[in-house]
């Protein structure tokens, strides 16, 4: 997977490919990371990347010479008929199944942005989507970016010891994950549910399957309303909206059915 990265400051980058999961994937070529500064295609001596706006207004934009020059940069080293995202609040919102078209790109250009933006032109021209990470606004592109780089290479084959881990992460099948539990058995006197220690793979996979159920119903029941539910997921629900004597249960879960 080929990441090509616009930003004011490559070294963050070094995050990604000095640590963890990213810096394994990085060693051994599963993932190519490769950064291009607009600082470098700047003409002037001072090597300007930003200029007022036009209007009035707070803040500085960023110029488009110098990022256009820098995105072509980044085509030219990178596949051909690569696609170019900026990270921006205006966006649409990042979430697994962009996570995973990214990764069936199998290549991709992420402009990190500073200042207050970017001139809308070089959006215009340059890039092919805009992409958010949540509804808040920070002070460049770099993290976000660096986000993206994280949640596409777990998805690339061999950057996790166990594919498995990837798959059932939360979010690859439209549910939150399910709780977890390691060694010791007790700790300050709350035991692992007897049900894991069971040996029993199929009632484990099952109690699995409605924890999860249960925490996205609660947590994010968004998730539930654009994923749906199936007839033995809504048999799990009522089970347990049933034990806490919530009303009408039939009536709330046929909203979620079949979606």
């Amino acid at each position: 997977m080929y990441f090509g990265v616009v930003s004011l400051f490559p070294q963050m980058f070094e995050a990604v490919t000095n640590y963890g999961v990213t810096r394994r994937a990085h060693e051994r070529g599963l993932i190519k990371v490769n950064c291009f500064n607009p600082r470098d295609y700047a003409y002037d001596k001072f090597k300007t990347v930003d200029d007022k706006p036009y209007g009035g207004g707070p803040g500085m934009l960023m110029k488009v010479q110098p990022l256009c020059d820098a995105i072509n940069a980044a085509r030219k080293d990178a596949p051909e008929g690569t696609k170019v995202v900026c990270m921006s609040p205006q966006g649409i919102a990042l979430d697994h199944s962009l996570v995973a078209r990214f990764h069936d790109w199998g290549s991709i250009i992420l402009v990190a942005g500073r200042y207050e933006g970017i001139d809308e032109r070089v959006l215009q021209k340059e890039v092919d989507l805009e992409v958010s990470i949540g509804d808040y606004v920070l002070s460049g592109g770099e993290l976000p970016a660096m986000c993206v780089i994280d949640a596409v290479s777990r998805l690339v084959p061999g950057v996790l010891g166990d594919i498995r881990n990837a798959e059932e992460d939360s979010f690859a099948k439209g549910l939150l994950h399910y709780p977890q539990y390691t060694r010791p058995e007790i700790v300050n006197q709350q035991s692992v549910p007897k049900i894991i220690l069971s040996g029993n793979h199929a009632q484990i996979e099952q109690w699995r399957l409605q924890q999860s159920l249960i925490r996205t119903y609660e947590r994010r029941p968004d998730l539930l309303k654009s994923r749906g539910i199936n007839k033995l997921e809504y048999k799990l629900l009522k089970e347990y909206l049933q034990s806490k004597n919530i009303q009408d249960v039939d009536k709330i879960l046929m909203t979620y059915l079949g979606r």
